[in-house]
C-alpha cells in the first residue's frame, strides 16, 4: 500500500525545519547506503549523530504520533530515527531495495523495515527532476509531494530518486516495523479503519465493525 501523508507539517513548520537543515553539515550519503546501493547512490546526507538531525528528528515523530492517517495506515511498532538527504547537481539514486534490517548506529537496537517514509522538505517548484519513483503493484508511481507531506509505502518495494537537474531536494527518510508485517493485512486494517469512521459513531454497525477490526489485529499483530 502507497499512501500520501498529507500535512506532516504546516508551511510555517516546514521553513523553519527546512532552515535549521539548511545550516546542518551534510556529508557523502554512502554512509547508510548498503554494498548494492552504495553503487547507485548519489547524493548528501546528514550525519546520524548531528545534533540538528537529532533535534529535527524528533519534531519529525512528535508530529507522526498525533498523525491520525499515519497511525491507520502505518501501526507503527519500531520507527528508525529519521534521517536527512539532499539531492542537487544531476544527483540520484538508482533503482533499489532497502536493508530488510536497519541497526541504529547509537543505540545498537535494530529493526525490520516494513514501511519506508519520505518527508518532503522542498516545495515541487524548488527544483527539476528528483522524483521518488516506486515500482507498485498497479506500476510505477512517480511521487513528488508538496513540502510537509510525506510518502508511506513498503519497503519491499523496488524504488529510485530521478536526478535533480536544477534546485536541490531536500528531504527525510526513514523505516518503520509495523505491528502487522503483512502489507495485504495492513491493507484490509486500513480500509476497514476508513469505513468505521464513515458510519455514525455508536452506531450498531459501527460498534460490530470495530469489534471485527479489533479481533483481526489480535490474530496478526506481532509485538
Amino acid at each position: 500500500m502507497l499512501i500520501a501523508i498529507p500535512e506532516v507539517f504546516n508551511k510555517e513548520q516546514t521553513r523553519q525545519l527546512r532552515a535549521e537543515l539548511d545550516k546542518a553539515e551534510w556529508v557523502d550519503g554512502k554512509v547508510t547506503a548498503g554494498h548494492q546501493s552504495a553503487m547507485t547512490k548519489r547524493n548528501s546526507q546528514i550525519p546520524e549523530s548531528s545534533p540538528v538531525a537529532r533535534a529535527v528528528g524528533e519534531r519529525i515523530l512528535q508530529a507522526l504520533g498525533s498523525h491520525p492517517l499515519f497511525r491507520s495506515a502505518a501501526l507503527p511498532l519500531r520507527v528508525f530515527p529519521p534521517l536527512f538527504n539532499r539531492y542537487a547537481g544531476g544527483q540520484d539514486f538508482g533503482t533499489h531495495v532497502d536493508n530488510a534490517i536497519r541497526t541504529h548506529a547509537a543505540s545498537g537496537h535494530r529493526i525490520r523495515t516494513d514501511l519506508s517514509c519520505t518527508l518532503f522538505f522542498s516545495e515541487p517548484d524548488e527544483y527539476d527532476g528528483g522524483e521518488l519513483i516506486v515500482e507498485d503493484t498497479y506500476g510505477s508511481q512517480s511521487i513528488k509531494l508538496p513540502a510537509g507531506h510525506m510518502v508511506l509505502y513498503p519497503s519491499t518495494s523496488l524504488h529510485s530518486v530521478k536526478p535533480v537537474t536544477r534546485g536541490a531536494r531536500v528531504s527525510s527518510f526513514f523505516w518503520l516495523q509495523s505491528m502487522v508485517r503483512s502489507d495485504e493485512q495492513r491493507r484490509l486494517l486500513f480500509d476497514l479503519d476508513n469505513s468505521i469512521q464513515m458510519l455514525e459513531p455508536g452506531s450498531a454497525a459501527a460498534v460490530k465493525l470495530t469489534g471485527i477490526y479489533h479481533n483481526l489485529l489480535r490474530q496478526w499483530v506481532e509485538m
